[in-house]
């Protein structure tokens, strides 16, 4: 047995009974993505070490109260975060006490008073809060700028003399701040957009809960989209069954776009229209209409609110990025730096991602706490690693690492966020990991063709493509306007299922095939015994890098199962690499 003095961190989680007897494989899901998130790095971060878990809670030991301390105020500031749109009756809340004591380490367990201790205190914080004793509260005094709240002494279980407790505050707002905080505070400037009211033109009263009901949807769907600033349903629906001025709109709410639409029923069909309106031009910028046959109101009210939801989102920036072609830099707030950052990135050059970096490295001076904006850095950050388009890779991974985990500490409830995460996740071969990231971002933007054809490519990394096909043309769907590189990932998701006729087609959809890609057409021709056709690829190949390599390219592949990678073995040299000298 060993003695020593040691900060104790006790965690448990508040009405657990509760919530595994409403849904216990939810319950234990969430839990272990909050595990692998948030908790476990915390720890890591400030050098702890779990002793003992429970089904609910755990014993972590610091050699510092300074770094037990400042992990539980991350950890219960995160929570927060993470709870805020999650309805009371499912949240995952946590209480933390800390004590500074002597503990017994046996057998890798502990015991001892200081354990105890710690265990009783954490039962007399507040949900969501930490409590620690008088030795704790002491000794953080000077070293942490957090409110420390005197509780005086109180008596614990099995414990015989009182104990002096404290309470630590953090700083985080216990409601969310007003927009006009919000501007005084942060150099965003969002694309706001109202959603007035869609106009039952069908006559039937009936329809009328039906056209209610799918503008409320589109204004929630569209409000998962953390880079539009979208106008509450309270403020749009002050203008139902009124013929609206889209300026005197605009000028009442603030609002740069508006959506309106109109529900007319047709026999035993309903036809939706929809159009996004420029407030300052009023300029119609995209409509379209759906017809869909009624048979289930409820089915067609979801199905036209996603495909509206996917569209919008592109549409708006868009027309934000022709607005930026004709600004000057200079004038540039945090968001349209980064809008311009993404525009550069997805071109997808050297001297592109080179300039995109400068573009979000100002996002960041102007505003240091924009979440999207550290997600999008790590992402163009990651573009260059993944592409070798930096001298120091080990050092620019760290900085990826970093901006990521920034991006969540100040927003876990962004879908990009938790979109980038997956996608670096992938690239560094982390399956479980990248699947939890994905998993969170599904959950929190169902309808977002890009989280949504992650989800097709990550199936298909993990040895599912016929599901991958599914999710890929899904995404397709949702945003008829999808960038290009949708039916790369479609070629490879067919092409893992052994369907290499669709996976060509795919692939020929491309404008311009990178060597990648043209490796994998070669694949699908070998695998066809097309030995014409695969030549004609390599020889493709072999131009656009001349360094191409067969192991290079295999390392460049995330497959969990060995065999489907060797299928692209197997197929390139059916294809005939070995003749090329690429192998």
């Amino acid at each position: 047995m060993e003695q020593r003095l040691a900060a104790i961190l006790a965690v448990d989680m508040a009405g657990y009974s509760r919530l595994m007897e409403a849904d216990e494989s939810g319950t234990l899901a969430r839990l272990r993505a909050h595990r692998i998130e948030l908790i476990d790095p915390a720890i890591a971060k400030n050098k702890g070490r779990i002793i003992k878990t429970t089904g609910d809670g755990m014993l972590v030991e610091f050699q510092s109260v300074t770094d037990a301390v400042k992990c539980a105020v991350e950890v219960q500031q995160r929570m927060k975060r993470r709870n805020s749109d999650v309805s009371q009756d499912r949240r995952i809340e946590f209480r933390i006490g800390i004590n500074l004591g002597d503990i017994i380490f046996d057998d890798e367990d502990i015991f001892g008073d200081g354990v105890n201790i710690a265990s009783r205190i954490e039962q007399l914080a507040d949900i969501g809060g930490i409590c620690v004793t008088a030795a704790v509260a002491t000794q953080i005094a000077d070293r942490l700028e957090v409110p420390i709240e005197d509780l005086g002494e109180k008596m614990l279980k099995n414990i015989s003399r009182p104990i002096r407790l404290y309470r630590i505050g953090f700083d985080y707002p216990s409601h969310p701040p007003q927009q006009t905080e919000l501007e005084a505070t942060r150099p965003v400037s969002k694309p706001s957009i109202v959603v007035l009211p869609f106009n039952n033109m069908s006559g039937d009263p009936e329809q009328e809960f039906f056209a209610d009901g799918l503008t409320e949807d589109i204004i929630t769907e569209l409000s998962r989209h953390h880079e539009l600033f979208v106008i509450s349903r309270n403020s749009s629906f002050v203008y139902k069954n009124q013929a609206v001025n889209v300026r005197e709109v605009a000028e009442k709410l603030g609002a740069q776009y508006l959506v309106e639409g109109s529900v007319r029923k047709i026999g035993d069909r309903v036809r939706v229209t929809v159009q996004l309106i420029d407030t300052a031009s009023d300029a119609h910028i995209w409509a379209d209409k759906y017809d869909r046959k009624l048979d289930d109101i409820f089915a067609i009210q979801d199905e036209v609110t996603a495909a509206i939801a996917a569209t919008l989102p592109g549409r708006v920036e868009a027309a934000q990025r022709d607005q930026l072609a004709r600004a000057k830099p200079a004038n540039m707030a945090a968001y349209e730096c980064v809008l311009a950052a993404k525009v550069l990135h997805h071109r997808s050059t050297i001297a592109d991602n080179e300039r995109a970096q400068v573009l979000i490295d100002r996002a960041l001076e102007l505003d240091p706490d924009y979440a999207h904006a550290h997600a999008w850095r790590a992402c163009i950050l990651g573009q260059a690693w993944v592409h070798g388009w930096c001298e120091d890779k080990d050092a620019v991974w760290t900085e990826i690492c970093a901006e990521l985990d920034q991006a969540l500490a100040l927003d876990d409830n962004d879908a990009d966020v938790h979109r980038i995460l997956a996608a670096v996740n992938v690239n560094s071969n982390a399956l479980t990991t990248a699947r939890y990231h994905q998993e969170r971002a599904l959950a929190l933007n169902p309808n977002y063709d890009l989280v949504v054809v992650q989800q097709g490519e990550l199936l298909t990394w993990l040895g599912r493509p016929e599901e991958g096909v599914e999710w890929i043309r899904k995404a397709m769907q949702l945003n008829p306007h999808h960038p290009e590189r949708f039916w790369s990932h479609l070629g490879k998701a067919h092409f893992a299922a052994c369907q290499y006729g669709e996976a060509i087609e795919a692939f020929m959809h491309l404008t311009a095939m990178d060597a990648g890609q043209r490796a994998f057409a070669a694949a699908c021709y070998g695998w066809l015994g097309d030995e014409i056709a695969a030549a004609a690829h390599l020889d493709q190949v072999k131009k656009l890098d001349p360094k191409f390599n067969l192991e290079t390219f295999m390392g460049t592949l995330h497959y969990a199962r060995e065999t489907d990678a060797q299928h692209v073995r197997d197929g390139l040299l059916k294809a005939g690499i070995a003749s090329f000298g690429l192998v």
